[in-house]
């Protein structure tokens, strides 16, 4: 277990200061409902429950993206999923938001506007220069406590996430203290377990399976490889895949930057790994259709899922596993015609008698835009960046803020 205090050690009654991570895909200025408002409310409804005065701070987006908007649209679907009313004000520590915090009462729930709208969030500074800003010193005087339970966003050392745990009383929440504790043990869980243990990577960054790769094959039997990486190490083996075609632009300057790691992984421990024998596309009618990687001459289309000849050969390496983790999805799952291969992989693990961990930022959303059952898995992480730092042992800043004001 994690050194740091949780909501079992927080006093009813108080006004509390919440870090959640809300961040969702935006399309068409809509924010899409996911796995995380579901996650982030039980924490949430537990501390209005317990009559404490809730005011949560949360992100989207960065400046200059499209995705970089208002939290308005957040407090709507996070409402629904609390079962409880959630206000939202248009500020985050000015004159406005401190009224509306001076208002609540015990039991009600209060939003902030985005915190990185607020020019002391993004910068990343040691937690002792974040507690000095203006947006840490002016808002703190206004809360009995701070929790953070903002664990995707625990490796990023922001004002939000690092800032407020040197100026209150500080905890854990129920997601951070649940991610923590998986994610930090994957590897031992792995080191530990006498069968097969499998790991399934995908994304889109070569960079992440190489970190896993190099930090975890001592604990891995078997790596399974799709997505774009799965491209990429075909391409240090010689295949004429792994590059930009088109209008794409997510491949070759990675190809640059980690060829020589690809080559020499293909040239030294290519037993430790399984790569696609086929791949996905969209065909001139829209469809999907599959080509194998023994046919294919040039590259002249964007591959967009494993093929079924892949995922046949992935699937029965999955069932005789004693253990499968997951970090990333093997297609654009988003697109139902080039789900099959994240889909029927995730659905192997769940009906397989296996340890099993699946994450990797929106991966998680296959389970609920596939109807799966979160049963099915021990531990379901909404995490992208900090399970990715917990898999390969970096520092998670937040986490690390919360256990050092434990002591």
């Amino acid at each position: 277990m994690a050194a740091f205090n949780t909501l079992d050690d927080l006093a009813d009654g108080q006004r509390v200061l919440v870090r959640v991570d809300l961040n969702s895909p935006v399309e068409d200025g809509v924010v899409q409902d996911n796995h995380r408002f579901d996650r982030y409310a039980e924490t949430v409804r537990e501390l209005a429950d317990r009559d404490n005065k809730v005011v949560l701070m949360a992100h989207q987006g960065r400046p200059g993206r499209d995705d970089f908007v208002s939290l308005d649209q957040h407090a709507e679907i996070l409402e629904e999923y609390v079962g409880k009313d959630i206000q939202f004000v248009d500020d985050i520590y000015g004159d406005d938001a401190i009224e509306a915090i001076e208002a609540l009462e015990a039991g009600e729930i209060l939003l902030l506007e985005n915190t990185r709208m607020a020019d002391d969030e993004l910068p990343e500074k040691a937690p002792e220069e974040h507690a000095k800003s203006d947006f840490v010193q002016t808002l703190s005087p206004y809360f009995d406590a701070f929790v953070n339970d903002a664990y995707s966003a625990a490796h990023r050392a922001h004002a939000s996430t690092v800032g407020f745990a040197l100026e209150l009383p500080a905890y854990a929440g129920r997601v951070m203290e649940a991610e923590y504790e998986y994610n930090t043990g994957v590897a031992e869980r792995a080191r530990e377990t006498e069968g097969q243990v499998t790991m399934v990577l995908g994304g889109n960054k070569s960079e992440d399976v190489i970190s896993v790769v190099n930090n975890l094959g001592d604990a891995i039997d078997t790596f399974l490889i799709g997505g774009l990486p799965g491209e990429l190490f075909l391409r240090a083996e010689g295949y004429p895949v792994g590059m930009d075609v088109g209008d794409m632009d997510l491949l070759d300057d990675q190809w640059d930057e980690t060829k020589d790691t690809l080559e020499d992984l293909v040239a030294n421990r290519r037993d430790e790994f399984e790569l696609p024998t086929d791949f996905a596309y969209e065909d001139d009618d829209g469809e999907r259709a599959e080509i194998a990687l023994e046919d294919i001459e040039e590259k002249t289309t964007g591959y967009l899922d494993i093929g079924h000849d892949t995922i046949d050969a992935y699937v029965p390496i999955i069932e005789d596993s004693e253990a499968v983790f997951v970090k990333g999805a093997v297609g654009v799952f988003e697109d139902e015609r080039f789900a099959d291969g994240t889909v029927e992989l995730i659905e192997a693990i769940g009906r397989t008698d296996c340890f099993s961990v699946v994450g990797g930022g929106d991966t998680a959303r296959t389970l609920s835009m596939y109807g799966l059952d979160e049963d099915n898995y021990d531990h379901i992480s909404i995490a992208g960046g900090a399970y990715l730092n917990a898999l390969t042992g970096q520092e998670l800043e937040a986490a690390e803020v919360l256990i050092e004001q434990a002591k």
